[in-house]
């Protein structure tokens, strides 16, 4: 008994030490520094109560960051899922390129965010403005130069990384689907859709569980394609939260005010994904 604890311990502990100093201990002290006027410089640091929070909601650029990364989230959470689902039925056909579109899909999720921002922005700025000039599409030009082309290019460039991860979850649910249940909806004379309404849908619940909370806090904590594609222009018109939490840290100096954004979007994200991730526990039950 006292071995298996001590194997126990050498394994779990490591990670427990790993866990407390890397995330516990900094979001416990970015709380605190959110109650004081701390400015990431000065030792001597005060405390201030809820100033914080109330210059945070004062902040118009922090509110309209917010409601921007709100109606991205929602647009990119739909989006992405509908791919990664769409993708992940095309790679499990009986299909001779199976592996070869499964890798080619999965790609763009081994590039970092920033590479895979700088990529799209080339895209974007050079590609579609030769496009434009030739075809004399003028939507086609200067695509990133307005915050609603802007906006749609973070969906595209989100959609292009991720859509292969997702895809991955979704192929792995699809496979553990019993074949016996396909094969008699078959031979009761279920059409496509009757299969992926009444059998395949309802099997995969769990992944859609799994992927609705990534793909939340994931759009949510956006950061390095947002910096890399627009830097939250023009007119910061594409700022999300984290970026705009990053500017008043790094920018203006403001750790206080700052951590006191980081943790109301703690809040935010945990209210959100712990509710949607209820919620689907709940119709997995139902199903």
């Amino acid at each position: 008994m006292k071995k298996n604890n001590i194997s126990f311990w050498l394994f779990v502990g490591p990670v427990l030490v790993a866990f407390l100093l890397v995330v516990l201990l900094p979001l416990l002290f970015g709380i605190y520094y959110s109650f004081t006027d701390w400015n990431g410089i000065k030792s001597d640091v005060s405390w201030i109560g809820l100033k914080n929070y109330v210059a945070a909601f004062k902040d118009q650029g922090f509110l309209d960051s917010f409601i921007f990364t709100f109606k991205f989230t929602v647009v990119s959470v739909i989006v992405l899922n509908i791919l990664g689902f769409g993708l992940a039925l095309l790679v499990t056909r009986k299909l001779k390129i199976n592996n070869l579109l499964r890798t080619l899909f999965f790609m763009p999720n081994l590039i970092g965010g920033l590479i895979l921002g700088f990529i799209w922005q080339f895209i974007f700025k050079e590609i579609f403005a030769t496009l434009g000039n030739l075809t004399g599409q003028q939507w086609l030009l200067g695509w990133l130069s307005d915050g609603k082309t802007g906006f749609y290019g973070l969906i595209i460039l989100m959609s292009w990384q991720m859509a292969g991860y997702l895809m991955v979850i979704y192929i792995a649910a699809i496979q553990n689907i019993p074949q016996e249940l396909v094969e008699a909806s078959m031979i009761d004379g279920a059409n496509t859709w009757q299969r992926l309404k009444n059998i395949i849908f309802p099997l995969v619940r769990p992944a859609f569980t799994v992927s609705l909370f990534l793909t939340l806090s994931n759009s949510f904590k956006l950061y390095d394609q947002n910096l890399s594609l627009t830097a939250g222009g023009p007119g910061n018109s594409t700022q999300m939260m984290a970026m705009n939490i990053y500017n008043t840290a790094f920018k203006f100096n403001e750790m206080g005010v700052a951590q006191a954004k980081a943790f109301i979007l703690f809040l935010i994200v945990g209210v959100i994904t712990i509710t949607q991730v209820y919620v689907s526990k709940k119709g997995e039950v139902e199903a």
